[in-house]
């Protein structure tokens, strides 16, 4: 894999940099046009490349040669075409990744390593070792995976993705297209972008969005502040209208997801059993906003709680609900077996309701 030097931007100052300068010891002595090299040159040692391998099986075709083997004289004869035996090919992938505990563990995309048979990690200095993959969560696109050989490692600084703010600065670090150690800067563009706003149903993420430029390859690299700190792993690019874009999962929601992924393997995801939609405009209860229950799981725990199809969820847990993404954030919050205090209006009139989430894919009914 060719590697290619780091390519950090200068940029100018602006009062929101100068002030983080002032408040923050790890810029406090940098120049303004520095603080980019800094950042990484604080965590670029942790953030790793992760190539990968699996073998799948293709399909046996017609054999090649002769004339017993065409399929013109055999049609003509009525003779039956011989197949070969399915054959085996090795497929290779990249990512990224970044180094989040000194013994070894990285949070990367689930989709950079799911169905692999082989993962290998390759390190800022060059040092390639083998990995193992400990976990995985399709739901929110995370993965972890363990360094075989022994540390200690490099270590990223973890930020605090809910004080970041839109505007702050973005930093993307990463392997796009093979190009080992690549760095882009933008700012925060949006914040709890709701990937079912993006088109994306099968996942359950409110993403940082940012104009950073994320690649391919870039997958599962971080997305730094402006002192360093993983702020969101990056996990895709919006492609076509409004492309440019680049999203990242909050570093906040991807340790929740690490902390149990190393602990048991796999993930806890609660759930209500509803289907849900955004209030039209306009209605017969002249709601603007709240989320419609289109459809509910027979037995489910949103039907045992008394809640009905049609009915319009305008609070949840004593907030405001604008539309299905605060419902899913108040099931996560309350988790599994706690029970979630919902307002409903039902035909214009409101009443409230509690309901107790279930673990998704669970067995219903129970």
């Amino acid at each position: 894999m060719a590697t290619a030097a780091l390519l950090v931007a200068a940029v100018p100052a602006t009062p929101r940099s100068m002030a983080q300068t002032r408040r923050s010891p790890a810029t406090a002595a940098l120049t303004r046009e520095s603080f980019v090299a800094a950042a990484i040159r604080r965590a670029g040692p942790a953030v790793v490349t992760i190539d990968t391998e699996r073998t799948v099986l293709v399909p046996g075709g017609g054999l090649p040669g002769g004339m017993l083997n065409d399929p013109f004289f055999r049609q003509f004869f009525g003779l039956p075409m011989p197949r070969q035996a399915p054959s085996r090919r090795t497929e290779r992938g990249q990512g990224s990744g970044v180094i989040f505990q000194s013994d070894g563990l990285i949070l990367t995309n689930a989709h950079v390593v799911e169905r692999t048979d082989r993962v290998v990690v390759g390190l800022a200095d060059g040092q390639r070792v083998e990995g193992t993959v400990v976990g995985i969560d399709g739901l929110t696109d995370l993965a972890v995976v363990r360094i075989n050989d022994s540390g200690p490692w490099p270590v990223a600084p973890l930020g605090n993705s809910d004080g970041v703010e839109v505007g702050d600065w973005a930093i993307a670090v990463g392997n796009p297209f093979g190009l080992d150690n690549t760095v882009t800067l933008g700012i925060v563009s949006s914040l709890n972008r709701n990937a079912s706003s993006l088109g994306i149903t099968d996942k359950r993420l409110d993403l940082i969005q940012t104009d950073a430029a994320i690649n391919p390859g870039n997958s599962g690299g971080p997305l730094l502040n402006a002192d360093g700190e993983v702020i969101g792993i990056n996990t895709l690019v919006r492609s076509g209208p409004g492309a440019g874009l680049g999203f990242a999962i909050p570093i906040n929601r991807a340790r929740r997801i690490a902390d149990q992924l190393v602990r048991t393997g796999k993930v806890s995801h609660p759930m209500i059993g509803v289907g849900l939609d955004r209030v039209r405009q306009p209605n017969p209860i002249g709601l603007r906003a709240g989320a419609v229950v289109a459809s509910i799981l027979p037995s489910g725990p949103a039907e045992r709680a008394g809640i009905r199809r049609g009915d319009v969820i305008v609070g949840a847990a004593g907030r405001r609900v604008e539309g299905p993404e605060e419902v899913i954030t108040a099931v996560e919050e309350a988790g599994v077996g706690k029970p979630l205090p919902l307002s409903i209006n039902r035909g214009g009139s409101e009443i409230q309701l509690s309901v107790v989430p279930g673990e998704m894919g669970g067995t219903w009914p129970r």
